[in-house]
Formats: structure tokens, C-alpha cells, sequence
């Protein structure tokens, strides 16, 4: 998921550095320290949002909501107010006074992300109809801009990809809608796209895997970043999904009639394998660099073993997540928002308390990347609270069993159902 962020900045980058202004810049014999990016309130995270503003705001929200945390009003007001009138969002708008208009870069993974987002807060807001309006709105942008082949790229019209394609698909399945039913002009599916991106067992290299798109040859890629987010998209899942039992060891399996649950369990194995290698995905250095050593892949790590969990692979994914417990607090801390989310994912995916991530609080520590959560502030017992169909108590009722324990009352009854 980070990866997605990461190439679009670096592409933003390599434009910038191509234009006839860059060598006035570098010429510059005493050029002026950069300044600091100015990061709106409302916003969580301190560095420039220009290429992931809306991602990192959604993503915040998102695992939030798994913890029961509520952020601030303020916070999800920034976020609505990012939106266009036509229900799509863009990457980061620096003045959301001004209407969007043809030159306004439009993003299909920001946009879905924010429905999710939006979707998770929505009960919990000063206005749920408003918010609820506001993610069927994206919603309905994201479908009018399906391609032919069923699937989305990073920006409306371009070629569909895998991880546009699966983030979309977690969209329509927050929201309640069958992503098997969202049929393009041409009658095809999202899944019909992710299987244009699937890599058949029979393969010598990548066997499993998922391709980012097909190279300029029309070859598939092993991409573990595709991989984690389309093996999710594949089971019908988004990234908060929880690992599932009974417990299945992966296998690559290529079927006469491929299916996309199929593909997503191949895709499970591609993973398993990646990980059990070094105990997690690596990354390889950005052309240039001076070290051409590969490093570790904390974002991606964290996205393959939700991916796993989803599929049953538990067993496979806990190596990496004791890996990501004992090596992320660094990558986090300096990431920012969207990282402490994926970190949140993970755990939650396996079963293990976010608020105990190795010697990390993520739920506080994501938190203090914001504005103070409405559940921080602690101002009612329903800010606190689950939602009401996550099945746990909420802060009253523990007060209550605590007063009935004083009064001599020896069994304490409690649940917890992630």
C-alpha cells in the first residue's frame, strides 16, 4: 500500500527534476533551506501531504476504528472537506476552497480509501447522514470511472493495475456492495482485471504472484506489493480483515477455469515463501544509490501478513509479524501515520493487542500523530464504546461489573470479540 505512495512521489520527483526549472534551482549559488511543509490542522502527520494527504488521513481513521478510537471532529472534517463535488478525492488539495476542476490530478486509490475511511467513522460523527452521503458519493465517482477490462488505474482513464484495482475492491466491500456485480461497458468485473495480473503456478519466476501491470513486453512481474493487496481483493477482503480458521497452509494451485479466490490463495503462497526467506520482504535500493545492498520492507511486510492471516496462513505470517514487533518502532516513528496503521492491520489480522506491538503503543502512538481522538478526550462513555456490532463491552458496563465485584459479588463475566 505504502508502495503505491512511495512511486508517486518518486515519479512527481523525476518530473520536477525534468523541467527547464531545475537547473535555475541547482545553480543557485546559496540556496535557502527548504521550508517546512505546512501541515493543515485536522491533518495527521507533520511532513508535506502533497502526495499522500488524503491516504495517511484515511488510513489513520481506519485503524482507529478497529481500536474503537474516534478521531476528532476537526480531523474528519478536513477529510470531507478534501472531497470533490463529484464525490472523487485527490491526493491532497492545499486549498479545498477552490473548486476542482479539469486540472485537478483526481486519484482512484486516494478516493477509495477515503470511502473507506469515511464509512468507519460515519457512526460515531456529528453528522452520519453527511458523512454516509459523502462515501456513497466516492463510491459513485469510483464506479463511472471503471475501465473496460473491469479494473482502475492510479488515476482515472490510465491502465488498470493491480493495487488501484484491489483497493477500490475493499471500497465496495466496506460499503456492503458486491464488487462481482460492478460490471464495466464491456461487462467485466474488478476481479476479471485482478486475474489479468495473476502469474499461473506453471511459471518459472513469481509463480503465484501478482503482477503490479504488465511490463512494456506484456510480461507479469512478480510484485509482492500487488501480491499482498490483490491476495486481500481476491478473498473479497480490505485491510482490516481478520485471520481466519481453521488454519490452511498455502499452496499454488492453477485451475482449468482460474478464479479469483484461487489466484488470492496462489497469491498467499508466493508470500509465504517470499517471507520465509529472510523473515521479511525486502525492497531493492533506488537507482542510484550507493549501496546496492537490498533493505527491509517494513510497509510491505505488515501488508503480507494481513494478506496471509486473511487466507488462513497464520502459521506462515507469525515470523514476520515477531520480526515487525522487534524492527518497525524506528520505521514508524519516522513514517508517520500510514505506517503505525499498517503496523495496526497486522496485528489486528493476527490476533495480537495493538496497544502491546513489541515496546509500542500504536494505538497512542498513531493517535499523536493528530489531532487528540474524541475517545482520548474522553468526554462520554459513547465515544469510548465499540461499535454496535463488534459485540464487546462498552465503558459503562465495566464501570458496572467493577461496582458489582466491590460489592461482593466473586465471578466477573467478560468478552472480548475483535
Amino acid at each position: 500500500m505504502i508502495t503505491v505512495r512511495r512511486g508517486a512521489a518518486a515519479l512527481a520527483v523525476a518530473t520536477v527534476l525534468c523541467t527547464g526549472t531545475a537547473p535555475t534551482a541547482f545553480a543557485a549559488p546559496s540556496p535557502s533551506p527548504t521550508p517546512a511543509p505546512e501541515v493543515p490542522a485536522g491533518l495527521y502527520g507533520e511532513k508535506d501531504p502533497t502526495y499522500d494527504g488524503v491516504w495517511r488521513q484515511s488510513l489513520a481513521f481506519i485503524a482507529l476504528r478497529t481500536q474503537q478510537v474516534q478521531p476528532a471532529e476537526q480531523a474528519v472534517a478536513w477529510l470531507r472537506q478534501q472531497q470533490c463535488e463529484s464525490g472523487a478525492f485527490a491526493s491532497y488539495r492545499p486549498d479545498p476552497a477552490k473548486a476542482c476542476d479539469p486540472a485537478t490530478m483526481l486519484d482512484t486509490n486516494a478516493t477509495a480509501v477515503a470511502v473507506q475511511a469515511l464509512n468507519a467513522v460515519r457512526a460515531k460523527s456529528t453528522d452520519p447522514d453527511a458523512v454516509a452521503k459523502a462515501a456513497k458519493a466516492g463510491a459513485g465517482w469510483l464506479k463511472g470511472v471503471q475501465n473496460k477490462d473491469g479494473g482502475w488505474g492510479y488515476n482515472p482513464g490510465g491502465p488498470s493495475d493491480a493495487n488501484s484495482t484491489s483497493v477500490v475492491i475493499g471500497a465496495l466491500t466496506a460499503l456492503g456492495e458486491k464488487p462481482g456485480d460492478v460490471k464495466s461497458v464491456d461487462g467485466k468485473t474488478p476481479y476479471d482485471a485482478l486475474l489479468g495480473f495473476a502469474i499461473p503456478c506453471a511459471a518459472q519466476e513469481g509463480a503465484g504472484a501478482f503482477a503490479y501491470q504488465p511490463d512494456k513486453n506484456g510480461t507479469l512481474l512478480a510484485n509482492a506489493d500487488a501480491t499482498a493487496a490483490a491476495t486481500l481483493a481476491g478473498l473479497g477482503k480490505g485491510m482490516t480483515a481478520d485471520g481466519v480458521t481453521p488454519e490452511q497452509a498455502p499452496a499454488c494451485t492453477d485451475l482449468p477455469k482460474p478464479t479469483a479466490e484461487r489466484a488470492a490463495l496462489n497469491g498467499a503462497s508466493y508470500l509465504a515463501a517470499a517471507l520465509a526467506k529472510t523473515g521479511h520482504l525486502n525492497t531493492p535500493p533506488m537507482p542510484g544509490a550507493a549501496d546496492a545492498a537490498e533493505l527491509p520492507d517494513h510497509g510491505n511486510t505488515a501488508d503480507a501478513v494481513v494478506a496471509l492471516a486473511a487466507a488462513g496462513a497464520m502459521k506462515e505470517a507469525d515470523g514476520a509479524l515477531t520480526w515487525l514487533q522487534q524492527n518497525s518502532a524506528d520505521w514508524a516513528r519516522d513514517s508517520g501515520p500510514a505506517a503505525y496503521a499498517q503496523l495496526v492491520f497486522a496485528s489486528n489480522a493476527m490476533d495480537v493487542d495493538p496497544r502491546h506491538f513489541g515496546s509500542t503503543d500504536l494505538v497512542k502512538a498513531l493517535s499523536a500523530t493528530g489531532p487528540a481522538p474524541q475517545a482520548a478526550a474522553g468526554s462520554s462513555a459513547d465515544e469510548t464504546a465499540e461499535d454496535e456490532d463488534s459485540g464487546s463491552f462498552d465503558l459503562w458496563w465495566i464501570i458496572g461489573i467493577g461496582m458489582v465485584v466491590g460489592v461482593g459479588i466473586g465471578f466477573l463475566i467478560s468478552g472480548r470479540k475483535k
